[in-house]
């Protein structure tokens, strides 16, 4: 039955074929001018031309009418072609199907993690925080805030993924990329964007806090103003739940939200987790240019300021009943480790330069019995900021733009604090402020050790602070004189260029 159509298909082919060759010698032998027409050849052509004629249409009408129900053996022949072709690509798609369900698998099992605290790094991890997430590499545009985003051009497509959630040895917690459609085995994924931050120091102490916030406040600044669905706080590579209250507040104010920071509740230990969308920070404020610095800290001011209901008009517009500028002086005071040994004797010293000058009005604070939104209203306030080293000076960039800062510190940090004494000299000058310069106890606690050894530092550290009264008069009477000139020189401009930014836009 299967060899039916090879034969009508010979009959077709060849029977011409034949007849021509046929012709061609009769004409040979004969030489007769009309040899097609004779009365013994006619009668062929015209019944091979019936057959091709039939068997064309009997072919057109196999492939536009279905099988009847007990096929021809020239339809059986079509129909079973087709089953050839179509069990043909049934089984290449199945194969494909498992071809790449097992290649699927192997990049699954392929994902390798790698401890986030790199212990090869130890002994330079505060130069670049290069312990942390070792094998990747910061994008870095000249001026702009170090930053790894996940997905991206850099990461080939690949989101991070994390593992473990150890709070004490960063090396037994992992990082790993994968492809979205190939995450490891029991992965969850996270959706919307996550902001992953590294901090060599931690959370609590609003300094280190603040500087580890910065970049992501200038990234989300430059990116249209997107906010992070979650953070994930980690300080050594060691996994931490939570910000101090003054850094969560801050945080909550800058992106109109409270800050959700990631514990991983009911995810395993040993489970991998990977985000959808990830932003990482480990170098704080390092690689950004003292204007972007700047932005973000105008930013963080405005958003403290709306969100305490803080005046955001700016010092530089209020005056007194004789239409003076109004000066404000802030002491912002320490109890215990750095404090003033005497701190009435300096309050009286400061209120009296203070009284001198038309227009100045003096506020002592204390730090530690504030609320966020108290010392946000109180730096509103204030022109100048008198205070000793420590993470309540902090509190400097929520003063406008131009403000000055008077710092204090105990006996032995010049020699011995190294580079982190000078870190409010930095904020100040990142924020827009004015560091009118330090003065520093030349007396205090006696060091058994020379006073050039490093062992003294753990003495002199939570120093009390002395003070000079000729020297504290002469410094304040110069700083208060050159604030006073600025502000009448601002308000014979009708300008109000010491104000903090109009509005909060971060676009």
């Amino acid at each position: 039955m299967t060899k039916a159509p090879p034969e009508i298909g010979r009959s077709r082919t060849t029977r011409p074929i034949s007849n021509k060759v046929q012709c061609v010698k009769h004409h040979q032998r004969t030489l007769s001018p009309l040899p097609f027409f004779s009365f013994k050849v006619l009668p062929i052509y015209i019944l091979a031309t019936c057959v091709i004629f039939f068997a064309l249409l009997h072919i057109q009408y196999s492939f536009q009418s279905p099988p009847s129900a007990s096929p021809s053996p020239s339809w059986s022949l079509t129909y079973q072609w087709q089953r050839i072709i179509n069990t043909t690509a049934v089984s290449s798609s199945t194969d494909c199907t498992d071809d790449l369900k097992s290649m699927s698998d192997k990049l699954r099992y392929s994902v390798t993690f790698l401890p986030l605290k790199d212990l090869r790094y130890t002994q330079t991890a505060i130069q670049g925080h290069t312990w942390f997430m070792s094998s990747m590499y910061d994008t870095h545009e000249e001026g702009e805030v170090q930053y790894q985003q996940f997905p991206s051009a850099a990461s080939r497509g690949m989101l991070l993924c994390l593992k473990g959630r150890d709070k004490h040895d960063g090396s037994w917690n992992s990082y790993a990329l994968a492809w979205p459609e190939t995450l490891p085995f029991n992965a969850t994924l996270m959706k919307d964007l996550t902001f992953v931050s590294y901090n060599h120091y931690n959370y609590d102490n609003i300094w280190h806090g603040l500087s580890a916030m910065v970049p992501f406040v200038a990234w989300h600044k430059k990116n249209g103003c997107e906010t992070p669905a979650r953070w994930v706080l980690y300080h050594w590579g060691e996994l931490r739940l939570k910000m101090g209250q003054w850094l969560t507040t801050l945080m909550e104010a800058t992106y109109d939200g409270p800050p959700y920071v990631e514990v991983f509740e009911g995810i395993g230990d040993d489970k991998p987790v990977c985000f959808e969308k990830a932003v990482v920070m480990r170098h704080n404020e390092g690689g950004m240019s003292r204007d972007r610095r700047m932005e973000a800290y105008d930013l963080m001011r405005c958003k403290a300021r709306v969100y305490c209901n803080a005046s955001l008009k700016g010092r530089g517009a209020e005056v007194n009943d004789q239409g003076v500028p109004v000066i404000g002086m802030t002491m912002f005071m320490r109890t215990g480790p750095r404090s003033f040994r005497n701190e009435t004797a300096v309050i009286r010293i400061f209120e009296r330069e203070c009284a001198k000058v038309d227009g100045c009005r003096l506020i002592v604070g204390y730090s530690n019995n504030l609320s966020f939104c108290e010392q946000v209203k109180l730096m509103s306030l204030t022109d100048i900021l008198v205070s000793p080293h420590g993470a309540q000076l902090t509190n400097m960039f929520l003063m406008d733009r131009n403000s000055s800062v008077m710092e204090f510190f105990p006996k032995g940090w010049l020699k011995l604090a190294g580079v982190g004494q000078y870190v409010f000299h930095w904020i100040a000058s990142w924020s827009g402020m004015r560091h009118e310069g330090a003065w520093r106890d030349p007396d205090g606690e006696k060091c058994p050790y020379p006073e050039d050894d490093r062992r003294c530092m753990n003495i002199f550290k939570s120093g009390k602070i002395g003070y000079n009264e000729t020297y504290f008069s002469v410094w304040a009477r110069n700083v208060l004189n050159e604030v006073k000139a600025r502000k009448l020189e601002e308000a014979s401009k009708n300008s109000n260029a010491s104000s903090t930014s109009s509005s909060c836009s971060c676009g």
